[in-house]
C-alpha cells in the first residue's frame, strides 16, 4: 500500500496528528511542551486502558456465532429463542476460574462456559461451566471458596493447603472436585468440552404450564483432554494455548459446533423427587430424565477488539425472557444479584449500553443518567405517568416462572430427601463411568496435588474425603502419597 492511500493517524476525536513518533518540544532537544496534547492523551488512556479484572473466570477467550433450532420443544417453553427454526445470534466466552487474567490456560481448573443470546425479547444469558455440578450448593460459601482458590493474604501466592482445607470442611465439594481431578480437569481446548446450565432452571408454555430443566451443550468435536504433564508442559511453552486454538480454529474456518440437548423434569415431580432436584452439587440421571435434543450453537466470527468484544462483555443469569425462569436453586438465586452488581462494579453502571451487551431488540426503560451513559433518554422519565411513556404489560407478560414457598425464616440447610448425601455421586462417577486408565490418571493427579505443601491435618482429612468417595480410591492415593 502506498502512504498517500493510508489513512492520517488522527485523535480520538478524529483530529489528524501530524506526528506518530516526536513529541513536541522546545527545539530537538528542550524539554517537552504540556500543550501536546495527543502526547498527554496517549499516555492517559495508556494509564487507564485496563479495566478491573472479573473477580472469578478473569483469564478468558470468546467468539461471535449462532443458536439454530433442529427440534420442536415448544410444547415446553415459549421462548421465541427455542421456537422451531429460530436462527439467533450469539456471543460466547469461556473462562477459567481461578487464575488472574495472565494466567495459564492449561491449568487444572473449572472451566466457565457463558453465552448471549440476542433475542427479540431481550438477551437472554446462560452463564454455566463445563461441568453439571458445582462445589457449593449455598451462596453464604461462594466467596470464601473462590478466596479458597485464590491467593494468600501473606505471601501472594496460591496455596494447595487452602484449597484441600476448605474442600474437605464441605463435603458437597466432592462430586465437583472428583471431576476436577479426572481427565476433564484439563480440557484440550475450549472446542473439545461440554458447556452446562448446571442450575436448574423453569421452562413455561404458551398455556402456562411449568416444568424443570437442566441444559447441556455437547461438544460436536468430541470431549478431549490433556493429561498433566501436558498441560504443565503446554503452560510453560504458551501460556493462551486454549486462546489460541479458539481464534486460529474459526479464523482457518474450522468453526466449532455443540448440540444443545435438555433434560425435562415435569414441574410436579420436583416436590418428591428421590434427592434434591435443585441441590447444584447434584446431577439429574439420565435414566430417569432422558435428554432431548433442542438446536445447534456454532461459532463462526472472531472479535475484532478482544477489549471492547469480550472483556467488556457481561453476562448475567438474571437475563431471563419470557418462557424461562429461575428455580429454587439457592445458588441460582443468589447469582441473579451478583452478576449485575459485579459489572456495575467493573465496568459501571450503564454497562448494559456498552455495544456487544445491548440487545438487538427495542429498550424502554425509566433508566437515566449515570457515568458513560450514551443512549438518549427523554421525558417522561418515571412510572406511573400519564404522558404516553412504557407501560408493564402483565396480560402479555404476567410473571409465571413461579412456585410456591413457605415456612419461619431460617438459615439452614436444604431439607434432606431419601438420597441426599455428598458421598454417592462422586462415587458412582469413579466406580461405574471412569475406566482403569481413567482411575489411575485420577489417583496421579490427586497424589501430585496432595503432595505440593499440606499441612499435616488437612493431608488427613483429604485421605479420609477419598475414602469416602471410594474405598480402593482413597487407598491407592494413600499409598501414593505416603510413599508406600
Amino acid at each position: 500500500m502506498k502512504d498517500n492511500d493510508r489513512k492520517p493517524t488522527t485523535n480520538d476525536v478524529g483530529i489528524p496528528v501530524s506526528s506518530d513518533e516526536f513529541s513536541l518540544t522546545v527545539g530537538p532537544d528542550g524539554p517537552i511542551l504540556l500543550q501536546d496534547h495527543y502526547l498527554v492523551e496517549k499516555m492517559a488512556n495508556f494509564n487507564r486502558e485496563m479495566i478491573p479484572d472479573r473477580q472469578p473466570h478473569a483469564k478468558g477467550s470468546g467468539a461471535f456465532g449462532h443458536f439454530e433450532v433442529t427440534r420442536d420443544i415448544g410444547a415446553y417453553t415459549k421462548a421465541a429463542v427455542f421456537q422451531p427454526g429460530t436462527k439467533t445470534e450469539v456471543l460466547a466466552r469461556f473462562s477459567t476460574v481461578a487464575g488472574e487474567s495472565g494466567s495459564p490456560d492449561t491449568w487444572r481448573d473449572v472451566r466457565g462456559f457463558a453465552l448471549k443470546f440476542y433475542t427479540p425479547e431481550g438477551n437472554y444469558d446462560m452463564v454455566g461451566n463445563n461441568t453439571p455440578v458445582f462445589f457449593v450448593r449455598d451462596p453464604m460459601k461462594f466467596q470464601d471458596f473462590i478466596h479458597s482458590q485464590k491467593r494468600r493474604a501473606d505471601s501472594g501466592l496460591r496455596d494447595n493447603d487452602m484449597q484441600w482445607d476448605f474442600w474437605t470442611l464441605s463435603p458437597e465439594s466432592a462430586h465437583q472436585v472428583t471431576i476436577l481431578m479426572s481427565d476433564r480437569g484439563v480440557p484440550r481446548s475450549y472446542r473439545h468440552m461440554n458447556g452446562y446450565s448446571s442450575h436448574t432452571y423453569m421452562w413455561v408454555n404458551a398455556e402456562g404450564e411449568r416444568f424443570w430443566v437442566k441444559y447441556h451443550f455437547k461438544t460436536d468435536q468430541g470431549i478431549a483432554s490433556l493429561t498433566q504433564e501436558e498441560a504443565d508442559r503446554i503452560a510453560g511453552e504458551d501460556a493462551d494455548y486454549h486462546r489460541r486454538d479458539l481464534f486460529d480454529a474459526i479464523k482457518r474456518g474450522d468453526y466449532p459446533s455443540w448440540t444443545l440437548k435438555v433434560q425435562i423434569m415435569p414441574f410436579e415431580e420436583a416436590e418428591t423427587y428421590r434427592f434434591n432436584p435443585f441441590d447444584l452439587t447434584k446431577v439429574w440421571p439420565h435414566g430417569d430424565y432422558p435428554v432431548q435434543e433442542v438446536g445447534r450453537l456454532t461459532l463462526n466470527r472472531n472479535p475484532t477488539d478482544f477489549h471492547t468484544e469480550i472483556e467488556q462483555a457481561a453476562f448475567e443469569p438474571n437475563n431471563l425472557v419470557p418462557g424461562i425462569g429461575p428455580s429454587p436453586d439457592k445458588m441460582l438465586l443468589a447469582r441473579l444479584i451478583s452478576y449485575g452488581d459485579a459489572h456495575r462494579a467493573r465496568l459501571g453502571v450503564n454497562y448494559k449500553q456498552i455495544p456487544v451487551n445491548r440487545p438487538q431488540s427495542p429498550v424502554h426503560s425509566y433508566s437515566k443518567g449515570g457515568a458513560m451513559r450514551v443512549e438518549n433518554v427523554s421525558d417522561p422519565v418515571y412510572a406511573p405517568n400519564s404522558k404516553g411513556g412504557p407501560k408493564a404489560d402483565s396480560e402479555r407478560y404476567p410473571e409465571q416462572a413461579i412456585w410456591n414457598a413457605s415456612g419461619e425464616f431460617v438459615r439452614a440447610a436444604y431439607t434432606k430427601r431419601k438420597d441426599d448425601d455428598d458421598w454417592g455421586q462422586p462415587g458412582t462417577l469413579v466406580r461405574e463411568v471412569m475406566d482403569d486408565a481413567q482411575r489411575d490418571r485420577l489417583v496421579s493427579n490427586v497424589v501430585g496435588h496432595l503432595k505440593n505443601g499440606l499441612s499435616e491435618p488437612v493431608l488427613e482429612r483429604a485421605l479420609e474425603y477419598w475414602r469416602s468417595i471410594d474405598k480402593e480410591i482413597g487407598d491407592r492415593i494413600a499409598k501414593g502419597v505416603q510413599g508406600g
